[in-house]
């Protein structure tokens, strides 16, 4: 099957956004397929323990932010960089890989977050 691969990093992008920004059950609802594999060691398999967590996270970081740099996509996989603040000024750059299903939905998730220090030996930004 032929992925949209534009329509999916849209998706990807608004999936994240949604979830992030205080609504992962409408997330879930509309960007999710029938089923939704976890890699996050810190999140369960499956919806209900996604929407746990990033309501969580709302509840406990409501000032929170996130900036998407830059989507990749091939295949059936979306790859999003972005750099996320939250409070006191800590800044991550984080990459999230998504799998996409044959009907545009998002099954699988991999991510890795690293934070960005204040000094770089190698004077280049993490982006």
């Amino acid at each position: 099957m032929q992925h949209d691969l534009e329509q999916n990093k849209k998706n990807a992008i608004a999936f994240y956004h949604t979830a992030y920004t205080g609504d992962p059950a409408a997330a879930v609802e509309k960007y999710v397929g029938d089923k939704y594999i976890q890699h996050n060691p810190l999140v369960g398999d499956g919806p209900e323990p996604f929407i746990a967590y990033f309501n969580r996270m709302q509840e406990e970081y409501p000032e929170k932010s996130i900036e998407f740099v830059r989507a990749v996509a091939e295949g059936d996989l979306v790859a999003l960089h972005t750099h996320q603040t939250w409070p006191g000024g800590v800044e991550y750059v984080t990459m999230d890989f998504f799998r996409f299903d044959d009907k545009g939905k998002i099954v699988e998730h991999w991510d890795a977050m690293q934070e960005i220090p204040d000094l770089s030996l190698n004077g280049n930004t993490m982006y």
